[in-house]
């Protein structure tokens, strides 16, 4: 399902900067990118360029990207930051994340029309400078049915409703009884 953004309050900071992050992203060249490791989703055509990968920075990539890498840096809970790219005509299958207790942002740098991500039973289009949320663990696929290359801000953070429910397990395992 996706979710509202204004439950995140990082989402208004990189939409505000979307423009420098999109600037950032157009320095790049395409030999920075690489496939999606999981190509049994998808096939060909989906690449990402990595700033964080589980909470780590590649610091040859924040380099090039230094203003990008800041801002997600800010993100609460960040674990994965990376560019992500859907070449024209690339349909990556339905599928779900692992593990639970994180969600997945999407910021629109590149987004020609004809690009719709499907999250359980909604889909919706993304615009440049707007945002998505939802939950990775949803069964969801995406399309680029347009000629041109899509590219987003790929986030993936920890989810806080599933950080305080944790905690409040833990408090409250506490006090059972014997």
């Amino acid at each position: 399902m996706f979710l509202k953004e204004a439950d995140y309050p990082f989402i208004a900071m990189l939409e505000a900067n979307w423009r420098t992050i999109r600037q950032e992203l157009d320095q790049l060249g395409g030999e920075h990118f690489f496939a999606w490791p999981e190509k049994q989703y998808y096939g060909e055509g989906w690449n990402i360029f990595a700033l964080y990968t589980y909470g780590v920075a590649l610091g040859k990539n924040c380099k090039l990207c230094p203003e990008t890498a800041r801002l997600v840096q800010q993100i609460p809970g960040m674990a994965t930051a990376v560019f992500s790219s859907l070449a024209p005509g690339t349909h990556v299958r339905p599928h779900r994340g692992e593990p639970a207790g994180l969600l997945r942002y999407h910021l629109g740098l590149i987004v020609p029309e004809g690009c719709t991500l499907r999250v359980g039973p909604e889909q919706r289009s993304l615009r440049e400078g707007g945002s998505m949320v939802f939950d990775d663990t949803t069964e969801h696929e995406a399309w680029n049915r347009s000629d041109r290359t899509r590219v987003v801000l790929l986030v993936d953070f920890k989810d806080p409703a599933a950080t305080k429910s944790r905690g409040l397990a833990t408090i409250f395992g506490m006090f059972k009884r014997p």
